[in-house]
């Protein structure tokens, strides 16, 4: 009888050496839950977020980004060309590009009996390597700052003013380290019209100029306002001589987020003693500059 009651006893003992077990293992269950807890709180540590990427991941081609009707206005073709030598002046010639993506540019020529010019269209999309520290519109603002100054242009602020960027004086006074310029005119008297910066023109020396006229104003280099993130212009005539053609190039270098475009237009007359105007020359400059504007903006 005592036999049968141990042999009986043994499945409830099995019973209760299960139950302590799965006890154990539910042990083992939380614990190692609470050590995914510590895990995660690792993961979440507050860390500084990469900085944004820039607001363009590509480029526009170069060649297509300025309408027809505009580069024929800044180009006229010589009267002589085929339509098929028209078409390939107007198609312009790409720079030569190892990354699309990052750098393009393409170029135009128009010659004629009276003058030669020279359009130049060129991309560039910044990036920044270290997302960590700085974005990639904080570094083409940085590249673009970099450029600026290489212009010898102030930085712009409340004290940067047009006259001030150009480095030349108001009416009446010499720029800093500058001889004393002339008495200003009796009060009420017409001022006399701004000199060119370089070389005295000769009569008739605008484009389309009477001879006697009076020479246009030279508007200088100076920073822009209104146009892309923030922009400056660069206007600089060659030396005036006796047998040597004076050319005009005007360059316009602007931001809009993290690409820096750069607009160049050249106006070579094809004999001494003509000075392209600097208001028209800047005038289409700009706004072949604003137009590409609105096609990054589109």
């Amino acid at each position: 009888m005592q036999r049968k009651a141990v042999r009986r006893a043994l499945p409830g003992i099995a019973m209760l050496t299960a139950l302590v077990a799965g006890a154990a293992g539910l042990t083992g269950c939380t614990s190692g839950s609470g050590g995914g807890g510590a895990t995660d709180a690792k993961a979440g540590d507050s860390s500084p977020a990469p900085a944004p990427a820039g607001k363009y991941r590509s480029l526009p081609a170069p060649c297509k980004a300025a309408d027809g009707k505009r580069l024929k206005a800044m180009l006229p073709a010589a009267p002589t060309l085929t339509e098929d030598q028209r078409t390939q002046l107007y198609a312009g010639s790409a720079d030569t590009s190892y990354d699309a993506d990052r750098h393009v540019g393409c170029r135009w020529t128009a010659q004629t009996h009276e003058e030669t010019r020279l359009l130049a269209v060129r991309f560039e999309r910044v990036v920044s390597y270290d997302r960590a520290t700085m974005s990639d519109d904080d570094k083409a603002k940085q590249v673009y700052v970099r450029r600026l100054t290489d212009a010898h242009l102030p930085f712009p602020g409340p004290a940067a003013t047009p006259t001030a960027a150009t480095g030349a004086a108001p009416s009446g006074a010499a720029p800093s380290g500058a001889a004393p310029a002339a008495s200003p005119p009796p009060s009420g008297a017409p001022a006399a019209p701004p000199a060119p910066t370089s070389g005295t023109p000769t009569p008739g020396g605008t484009p389309g100029g009477t001879p006697g006229a009076t020479p246009a104003p030279e508007l200088g280099s100076r920073v822009l306002e209104g146009l892309g993130s923030e922009a400056f212009i660069e206007d600089k005539l060659s030396a005036a001589g006796a047998s040597t053609v004076q050319a005009r190039n005007v360059r316009i270098v602007f931001r809009t987020a993290n690409v820096i475009v750069t607009v160049e237009y050249s106006v070579q007359p094809a004999l001494p003693g003509t000075i392209p105007s600097s208001p028209e020359t800047q005038d289409k400059a700009r706004q072949l500059a604003a137009a590409l504007v609105e096609r990054f903006n589109d």
